[in-house]
């Protein structure tokens, strides 16, 4: 098992492609949360025993879908006896829009792990913010605090923008960098 642990869940198919991505450039460990908002016991287990947990969803109407809240609930318990305390945390969000609110659920997933007693990963990648970008560049919608994709609410998971999915795995080398930093 790998030291990283990539938890989320996907609605439609394109935050999976995303997971996957990130999965590949931090070569991690990936656990879906299914469209209950369940996990399998072994997924917990993996997640106690990681160095780092890395969270992805959607962003629907302004926040993590419904199942990924569901996870991040029963994570009370490991939260009450401190379970994830001093562990590395990073995130992820995908929505249909280029904005689409996408930052109120990148800062409720830093609160999650700074609940947790966690240290957050930033993307550390500049913007491709000139008038000659374009959406095969690397984070061309500008996060700074994770990974912002977009997906349009009619394009296929096979059309998500390169650069998109380029930032993810990058993202993934960089959570994988500061990782095996820390003992």
């Amino acid at each position: 098992m790998s030291d990283i642990v990539v938890v989320y869940h996907s609605g439609f198919g394109h935050t999976r492609r995303v997971a996957e991505y990130v999965t590949k450039g931090a070569n991690a460990t990936l656990l879906e949360i299914d469209q209950n908002g369940d996990l399998p016991e072994s997924s917990w287990e993996a997640l106690d025993k990681a160095k780092t947990i890395v969270f992805g969803t959607p962003t629907y109407m302004g926040n993590a879908s419904w199942q990924f809240k569901k996870f991040a609930d029963a994570t009370s318990r490991i939260w009450f006896n401190r379970g994830w305390q001093n562990k590395l945390f990073a995130g992820f969000t995908n929505s249909a829009s280029p904005v689409g609110d996408k930052g109120c659920t990148m800062a409720w997933l830093q609160v999650l792990a700074a609940q947790h007693g966690g240290i957050w990963i930033s993307l550390d990648l500049l913007p491709s913010n000139t008038k000659a970008a374009t959406k095969a560049d690397l984070n061309v919608l500008g996060g700074a605090a994770g990974l912002l994709v977009q997906s349009p609410s009619d394009a296929s998971v096979d059309e998500i923008p390169s650069g998109d999915l380029d930032t993810a795995t990058a993202y993934g080398a960089r959570i994988a960098d500061v990782t095996s930093r820390f003992k």
